[in-house]
């Protein structure tokens, strides 16, 4: 049975744009940017701090509760930090408003406003205080809920709840292709009756930048991003916020002899992970959760029936895959190019920072040979290249961008590119996505990243990344070791800036939690 499903790139934008009224004559008429914010905080200091988190938004386990711990770990930094960055996956598995409260409000709740009666906040009422959280969108906060599997996961989750199965959280809802994850977090100007509509703009849209009139966020008093991608300015630092879900489709399988080959042998793949789901799922019948032993194999059964979800969503991709230009969001892309040469071009800017979902550059096993991964990479790529050809000589003497974030590999992870004979090189990435969904494992095949390249002469096999750093899953059955992480970043003044990344974790061994020293490490 198809347990999730995907709204299409298209689909995806349209939604997003009529949310937040993407250029209405009353926004246009102001000379609102959409797309840029000021965080108002009373900080402009070029020594400042932020922490980063990614795909946490999931339950307590039977004895323990990953996402809570993380949290607790974040609470003694908020002072000295001026906000949380969240790389994706906010909900666990269908970004479902009926999962907001449990997986996300009451874990953050010392980060919102009236948190301490946490069970009153509803999912679209949240504001944050003096240490805000600023997401991105991740491809479980757009996931939805096929009719059928509504049907069937939602009408026997009181059941399943009161026999104590485990609750694999796809209940009656889903995302509503992304829009739960937008009343959470975004201005969406359309719950605004029209005779409204100015004196909204009016309240909230007087920060000025180069670009225009925008948003101001205001902690403890207006805490909404204005769009499902986004910038702003911190410490001379421009941050770029970005929706990697809509640019990372596949390229086209070719009508050739060996596209046809790749055609069948995707399919075979899709039938045979099939039948593994289908054997894991008569497996999951046959275990108690209240026996120890047996509710270990559970949550490793339930960690590869989400693998196996990501598989088959990502041959679906490959073989949907077509030449139609809306399956790329190239609005979005030459938004980036642009903004990223406008940055480049301003006195006030010392580096730049890129956060967004899908990691381009990851060694934690399930993710480096995906083709979303190769797509997201190429587009990035092509941004990149483009900006460096326009700013010419100025960008070797560094790199386009100073540090990327990414989250959905269940990971803690330092890269940095190597020369890849494109101006993606020489790019520090941190892949935080061990905050709280199932930590999975790195790769057999090492920490130096390789990549197929195209050349007159033939193929050429150059690596393009290498992993400094891996926390992850590790060890099997009583020695199973299951870290949960963040990173807190330091900017130092300075033009280029420098960073420290300090990563802290807990650790979940043999049933019980312990706090795992790392160096930090500078770039």
């Amino acid at each position: 049975m198809k347990f999730i499903s995907e709204a299409s790139t298209s689909v995806k934008i349209q939604k997003m744009k009529e949310r937040v009224r993407w250029r209405h004559s009353s926004i246009t008429a102001r000379g609102i940017d959409q797309t840029s914010m000021v965080l108002d905080n009373g900080k402009d200091n070029p020594d400042f701090s932020f922490m980063v988190i990614g795909d946490s938004g999931t339950k307590p386990y039977p004895g323990f509760h990953p996402q809570r711990k993380v949290a607790e770990l974040m609470l003694p930094h908020r002072e000295e930090c001026s906000f949380v960055l969240h790389t994706g996956d906010v909900i666990y598995i269908v970004g479902s408003q009926e999962y907001y409260p449990r997986n996300f409000i009451e874990p953050y709740r010392e980060f919102i406003q009236g948190g301490e009666n946490y069970k009153r906040i509803a999912y679209n009422r949240i504001t944050f205080n003096q240490t805000p959280i600023l997401p991105v969108l991740g491809n479980h906060d757009y996931y939805d809920v096929p009719l059928m599997s509504r049907l069937v996961a939602g009408s026997t989750k009181l059941l399943r709840q009161f026999f104590r199965y485990k609750d694999i959280e796809i209940g009656w809802y889903g995302s509503e292709q992304g829009n739960v994850f937008a009343q959470a977090f975004i201005d969406c100007l359309g719950n605004i009756d029209s005779p409204l509509l100015a004196e909204h703009l009016d309240k909230h849209y007087t920060a000025k930048t180069d670009t225009g009139l925008c948003l101001r966020y205001e902690p403890g008093i207006f805490t909404r991003i204005p769009n499902r991608y986004y910038t702003f300015r911190y410490g001379g630092i421009d941050f770029f916020a970005l929706d990697s879900d809509t640019f990372n489709m596949p390229s086209p399988i070719p009508s050739t002899r060996q596209g046809d080959e790749k055609r069948r042998q995707l399919s075979k793949q899709r039938h045979d992970i099939e039948a593994e789901e289908i054997q894991i799922l008569d497996d999951i019948t046959k275990l108690n959760p209240e026996n120890s032993d047996h509710a270990q194999q559970l949550d490793e059964l339930n960690a590869k029936l989400n693998q196996i979800d990501e598989v088959k969503i990502d041959i679906e991709k490959q073989l949907t895959s077509s030449s139609k230009s809306n399956l790329i969001d190239w609005e979005q892309l030459d938004w980036l190019k642009k903004r990223l040469i406008e940055s480049w071009h301003s006195d006030e800017v010392r580096g730049r920072i890129i956060f967004f979902h899908h990691p381009p550059y990851v060694t934690e096993a399930t993710k480096w040979h995906q083709a979303q991964t190769l797509a997201v990479r190429h587009r990035l790529r092509e941004v990149f290249d483009a900006v460096a050809q326009t700013l010419g000589v100025r960008n070797s003497e560094r790199p386009i961008v100073d540090l990327i974030l990414n989250g959905h590999a269940h990971c803690l992870e330092h890269l940095r590119t190597t020369n890849t004979g494109h101006a993606d090189s020489n790019i520090n990435c941190i892949v935080s996505g061990g905050s709280g969904h199932r930590p999975r494992r790195q790769r057999k095949e090492g920490n130096s990243l390789m990549e197929k390249f195209m050349i007159s002469t033939g193929i050429d096999n150059r690596k393009v990344a290498d992993s400094y750093l891996f926390v992850g899953r590790n060890g099997h059955d009583e020695m199973r070791r299951l870290p949960y992480s963040f990173v807190r970043i330091d900017v130092k003044a300075g033009n280029p800036p420098k960073f420290t990344a300090r990563p802290f974790v807990a650790e979940w061994y043999q049933d019980k939690w312990s706090n795992i020293t790392l160096e930090p490490f500078e770039f």
